[in-house]
């Protein structure tokens, strides 16, 4: 039965993975949602009953055939609804999810998925430690410093979480996989946002439920402090959505200023978030999508791979790739094979396989991409592929990948 392990985990991963994603488009669309309810809505007018009801703002729409006019109150009702819905497993479906899929994808397989020992050579404990370390202090700073003065002063706030992030890819990417260390920073991102959720914003409309149902009226101080750290969920999900998709994406983790990558790439999210944000309260600022446009082009113009030296073709081409396959045998062979021996594959990523030469030259393109052009694979270069390899690669397929 223990060979059915590896599947299983393969099952498993499938299932949460999906999970994850639903569960993230529920929490995101709704917070998207609400941010541009908030920007949306108007003021009644002075004297009109709304105004009296003590309604801050309303907004009418129309949708599914349907029209809608949802209310915003300044404080609270006059009375309590019998039926009041909490938008809160949204987000912790999301995170729960979140954490399993980091559990079966990276902390069951930390020498694998975590581990570059040309960055450091640790331990799988000492990887996995290392990741959750940085999920809990991440949160407690980011807590203390909201409940601090800095909390109050909002962009010197932003300014000082961004440089803290940033700071935290320099250490991770100088400790972990190029891979492990962004989707720790997405982790990292995930918590904070479920932590505002579970520690703040809820406990805080809780009280003002609790001071409604007690026959006061509930202070207004937990709605500002609600309001004020779902705002800053709001400017974390466009970074956190890259990092979810970044793993597809060697050419931005396998480099060695990743950290800076991600810097980058980060600071166009937010700054494209914000042109939405002001947007839907009438302002329209196309500097800010203009800016994160150019960050990115930046970004792609940065780490664009260079003309590869002249390689010398080989004189035998049987010889070389002979090789090549030794390499391939060697090197790669591990995971990508219908029977994979390395721990944690049930089989081959993404269906390749190397087993044979008819295989090796059907995927000669894909060779050259991930082992040459990006240096992807071996995944955190588990199987110590030298660049002298790397080379007889590049000379076979340069030639012809005869």
């Amino acid at each position: 039965m223990e060979y059915l392990i590896p599947y299983g985990l393969e099952w498993a991963n499938l299932l949460v993975r999906w999970l994850h994603i639903i569960t993230g488009i529920a929490w995101i669309g709704a917070s998207f949602y609400f941010v541009w309810l908030d920007n949306s809505i108007r003021p009644p007018a002075p004297g009109s009953d709304l105004a009296k009801k003590g309604v801050s703002g309303e907004l009418w729409a129309v949708h599914g055939g349907g029209f809608y006019n949802p209310q915003k109150y300044l404080v609270a009702p006059a009375e309590l609804p019998k039926e009041l819905h909490w938008f809160k497993w949204e987000a912790y479906s999301t995170w729960l999810s979140g954490i399993a899929l980091l559990t079966i994808a990276y902390y069951f397989n930390a020498q694998a998925m975590m581990i570059d020992k040309s960055v450091a050579d640790i331990s799988s404990w000492q990887a996995v430690g290392i990741g959750i370390g940085t999920l809990v202090v991440g949160w407690t700073v980011y807590d203390l410093l909201c409940r601090s003065p800095l909390g109050k002063r909002d962009l010197w706030f932003g300014v000082v979480i961004f440089v803290l992030i940033v700071a935290t890819a320099y250490g991770l990417t100088h400790v972990l996989s190029g891979r492990a260390a962004y989707i720790h920073i997405g982790a990292l991102i995930g918590t904070i946002m479920v932590g505002n959720v579970l520690m703040l914003i809820i406990p805080g409309q809780r009280k003002m439920v609790d001071a409604m149902s007690a026959g006061r009226t509930p202070d207004p101080i937990h709605g500002q402090k609600a309001k004020q750290r779902s705002v800053h969920n709001n400017y974390f999900t466009l970074p956190v959505l890259f990092i979810m998709i970044s793993n597809h994406y060697a050419m931005t983790y396998r480099n060695d200023r990743a950290w800076l990558v991600l810097a980058f790439i980060m600071a166009a999210g937010v700054f494209i978030r914000h042109f939405f944000n002001l947007r839907h309260k009438g302002r329209v600022e196309w500097r800010y999508p203009v800016i994160g446009v150019l960050l990115l082009a930046g970004v792609a113009v940065a780490i664009a791979p260079s003309k590869p030296a002249a390689v010398a073709p080989a004189a035998d081409p049987a010889a070389a790739f002979a090789t090549v396959q030794a390499v391939v045998a060697q090197r790669c062979v591990a995971c990508h094979s219908a029977h994979p021996t390395q721990a944690g594959f049930a089989a081959a990523p993404l269906g390749v396989a190397f087993d044979n030469a008819a295989e090796i030259h059907q995927n000669a393109e894909k060779i050259y991409k991930q082992v040459v052009q990006t240096k992807a694979m071996p995944l955190a270069n588990l199987t110590n592929m030298t660049d002298a390899e790397r080379t007889q690669i590049a000379a076979w397929y340069e030639s012809g990948a005869k």
